[in-house]
């Protein structure tokens, strides 16, 4: 499965909570994850998508580290199977770490 696919179904997954799955660009400042996550409540998450089996790049992993370190929650999916996991962390039903 394509990563594009994935992102699809994640937009509409978090479309179906009531939210947006905005993508995300930071020009001058590679690395960042695609899509920032705003869900009712104010909650605001950043989700790297990957095609299956692939692992972020070293710059990515670094962006994370640093995102997570100024207390953003990071996740990053690979796998459309994944998808109902990551919205019950994101919508309060688990823990968002």
């Amino acid at each position: 499965m394509r990563e594009k696919v994935i992102e699809q179904k994640l937009v509409r997954a978090v479309k179906r909570a009531g939210g947006l799955a905005v993508k995300f660009t930071s020009p001058g400042f590679d690395g960042m994850p695609d899509r920032l996550v705003i869900l009712p409540k104010g909650w605001i998450y950043f989700v790297e998508v990957k095609a299956p089996g692939i692992k972020p790049r070293p710059l990515q992993v670094k962006r994370h580290e640093m995102l997570r370190r100024l207390g953003c929650k990071v996740f990053v999916l690979d796998d459309e199977g994944q998808i109902p996991a990551l919205m019950i962390k994101m919508t309060g039903g688990g823990d968002a770490t």
